[in-house]
């Protein structure tokens, strides 16, 4: 029916995959400590992970950090208990995201309410609107476009632009701080992040990311990367993460659940942090000599989702990064980029995971190797 929303599902590979184990570097799946064994016992060993004690504490200590949840010592038996309620807790997190997302629109009072208007062009650096203009004008092509950007790495097709004022910037930056010392109720960005806000459900998805993913972002990204879907991005999960000391001051290796990705640094004064990026996660060897960017304030870092890549330590300061992660439901409709399966399709609150259960024009997988 004309009008209808369309609807988004996760794929059920959430529940008990993408496990992330900081001490050892490692995002694991589970289906029991049998399995575990098997699967991952090589590669544990090789990082340290060796005695009975180790695996036991690996089993005991596993910390799951979207939502700040930390299982407390205990011996296997009871760990794996403790392991059910976690893929339990993760299928009622779209439930919880929305109830908090509504708790938020009717109680909290925004210290800079002119960051909840619909995006206009007065917030978006020069750069970037000419980018993007360039990118819907007749004949544009690629050639014409890295004109009007930096191309970080051309081998692995890695670009940067200035997308935010710096004016922007601040004023983001406050309105954040101004929500996280507040007493609403706070999601987490993700499985590897303990500081951040989710953007839904600060209620800045569609005043703010919704128009830059559809006005800006796709012309951009569909001459960038047609090949991943870039043409055809149809939802994103957006969110702001935090590094300080005594909070989280790096971010080990991994990829997005994303097609593509922007990556633009807010602000504050920091030393260190810089991200490093590697192949892409499906290649072979795909951390051999990475390659270091460093962080410019209101300049987004594009790059694909499969793209191994990571965040040296923080030295000093405060470091605020916004994180947009782009989804074509035309491409991961077909294969689900973290378990590298068909994906099994589980209802969700809003974009979910970005899957569709109907089947949009198809497009190339982004090339694997």
């Amino acid at each position: 029916m004309a009008g209808t929303p369309r609807r988004f599902y996760r794929c059920a590979c959430f529940c008990t995959e993408n496990l992330y184990v900081a001490r050892y570097g490692l995002h694991l799946r589970f289906r029991g400590e049998q399995q575990l064994r098997l699967d991952y016992g090589p590669i544990l060993r090789s990082r340290g992970c060796v005695s009975s004690k180790d695996f036991e504490e690996l089993l005991a200590e596993q910390e799951e950090k979207e939502g700040n949840a930390k299982w407390s010592t205990s011996c296997p038996s009871q760990q794996l208990c403790k392991l059910e309620q976690e893929v339990e807790r993760r299928r009622q997190l779209g439930q919880e995201s929305a109830a908090r997302k509504a708790l938020i629109a009717s109680s909290y009072h925004p210290a800079r309410p002119e960051v909840y208007n619909l995006l206009q062009d007065a917030v978006l650096a020069p750069e970037f609107l000419a980018a993007a203009q360039y990118s819907t004008s007749p004949g544009a092509d690629l050639k014409g476009l890295l004109q009007q950007l930096e191309t970080v790495s051309e081998e692995k097709r890695i670009y940067r632009v200035p997308v935010f004022t710096a004016l922007f910037c601040q004023a983001l930056l406050e309105e954040l701080d101004h929500f996280e010392q507040s007493d609403m109720p706070k999601g987490r960005p993700n499985t590897m992040n303990n500081y951040g806000v989710l953007l839904h459900e600060l209620g800045l998805d569609e005043p703010l990311v919704t128009p830059l993913r559809e006005r800006f972002l796709q012309p951009l990204m569909a001459l960038l990367y047609p090949d991943c879907g870039g043409g055809q991005l149809d939802s994103h999960r957006a969110f702001v993460v935090k590094y300080a000391p005594g909070q989280d001051r790096e971010l080990g290796c991994h990829y997005d659940n994303a097609e593509l990705t922007l990556n633009v640094p807010l602000g504050r004064a920091f030393t260190g942090g810089a991200l490093y990026f590697g192949g892409l996660f499906q290649a072979p060897a795909a951390l051999m000599e990475p390659l270091e960017v460093q962080h410019m304030v209101g300049h987004g870092v594009l790059h694909r989702g499969g793209q191994l890549h990571g965040a040296r330590p923080l030295v000093t300061g405060e470091r605020w990064n916004l994180v947009v992660w782009l989804r074509a439901s035309a491409v991961r409709n077909h294969l689900c980029p973290m378990c590298c399966r068909k994906p099994d399709l589980v209802d969700d609150e809003g974009f979910g995971d970005g899957f569709t259960r109907e089947e949009p024009t198809t497009v190339d997988v982004c090339a694997l190797t």
